[in-house]
């Protein structure tokens, strides 16, 4: 990446890490075999791809045999609902994907308070007899804001045991997302009482178009993609190799540094947070503070247009967001910022500014000082 920009938008995309790039290296010419196929060297890479699910099935606390390895979260997470037939919950702060799948269920939606949090009460005030599934992400990926994923593991756990007391078998799965907060944030599945998790590459320092959808062995699967039957029959179609090989050792990385990583990037959000707050009195933090990604901060300017902030900061190198980047490709209002109840004059100025390997004291530091600028500037042409 050019030295002279500041990346601040880690939420949206890391950057591969020189070392899964190594890893993957040698399964794009060297070790290019079908892993399906019979001869030596196919069944070769057959055991390194299997070594790599290994890796990344640890590092949850799952076993790799129950991972389906996808092209991504946005499948994974389709792959989940799509193996259920009932009513759905989950909250109106979701990824796009999650809200786009439960479109196609009964599906009900149930509201954050202010700071992005969906309480466990919420979960429980929305389950019905018929309801099969609760998807919630671990940490939003907007305003970093981490859910009480346990609280509401307890909620699906009582009614799935209330369920069966009653001679009633109808399954009831708790979903989570983890992509944006599995690399700062310690993922167990147990600990955690999820029975499906959600899992993405790109979000780690590894490959993009690669995820996973770990799923516990009493939740029963469709398959979503049919053919040659690999990945169990779920999710057919010729592995990638290399890609779940950079999968397995992104997570690898992550896991072994995520305790130093989240540290240091909370102590540069924190220094930029104060600063632009120091400047700007009027300034709006949103998420749960207590409770966020190290690497986020989501800072609203009222009154200000944050997309010519965001072109302006652009022209100096640095890189930032009004939103997630699904919100931001189709220029509309983030809909996490009208769930959380934030006015129009204060979301349209809003900048969600995520930090990650190529945050750096110095560069941080400059992008403070070019935002403070640019954001002066943009008031003071306001005010004309």
């Amino acid at each position: 990446m050019n030295e002279a920009v500041i990346y601040l938008d880690h939420a949206a995309a890391t950057p591969i890490d020189a070392k899964v790039l190594a890893a993957m290296q040698p399964f794009f010419c060297d070790d290019f075999y079908n892993p399906s196929a019979p001869y030596a060297p196919a069944i070769k890479v057959r055991r390194e791809y299997e070594a790599a699910k290994q890796i990344i099935a640890r590092t949850i606390g799952a076993k790799s045999d129950d991972l389906v390895m996808t092209a991504g979260a946005t499948e994974s997470i389709n792959l989940a609902f799509s193996s259920v037939s009932g009513h759905v919950v989950t909250s109106v702060i979701e990824h796009h994907a999650v809200l786009a799948a439960a479109k196609r269920h009964d599906a009900t939606l149930v509201e954050s308070d202010e700071r992005g949090v969906v309480s466990a009460q919420s979960i429980k005030a929305a389950l019905r007899p018929d309801t099969q599934l609760v998807s919630i992400a671990l940490a939003n990926n907007e305003l970093g804001t981490i859910q009480p994923l346990r609280d509401i593991a307890e909620v699906v756990r009582v009614e799935r045991e209330a369920r069966l007391a009653k001679g009633d078998h109808t399954p009831l799965y708790f979903h989570s997302d983890a992509s944006q907060g599995v690399g700062q944030l310690d993922v167990n599945v147990a600990r955690l009482g999820l029975d499906m998790v959600t899992l993405n590459a790109a979000k780690v320092y590894g490959p993009k178009q690669v995820g996973l959808l770990w799923a516990a062995p009493s939740v029963v699967l469709s398959a979503s993609i049919l053919g040659g039957g690999q990945e169990r029959g779920l999710r057919s179609g010729t592995e990638n190799v290399a890609g779940v090989i950079g999968f397995g050792k992104a997570m690898e990385l992550a896991a072994a540094h995520r305790k130093f990583e989240a540290d240091r990037l909370q102590k540069l959000r924190d220094t930029m947070q104060r600063k632009l707050q120091a400047t700007f009195p009027d300034a709006v933090i949103s998420g749960n503070q207590r409770h966020r990604l190290a690497g986020h901060l989501h800072i609203s300017f009222p009154n200000l247009d944050a997309e010519r902030v965001l072109f302006a900061l652009e022209s100096r190198g640095v890189l930032v967001a009004t939103g997630s980047a699904c919100a931001a490709n189709k220029g509309t209002r983030s809909h996490v910022l009208t769930a959380i109840g934030l006015a129009p004059e204060v979301a349209d100025g809003s900048l969600r500014l995520t930090f990650g390997h190529l945050s750096t004291e110095e560069n941080t530091a400059q992008a403070t000082d070019f935002i403070i600028e640019e954001v002066t500037k943009e008031y003071q042409r306001s005010a004309k």
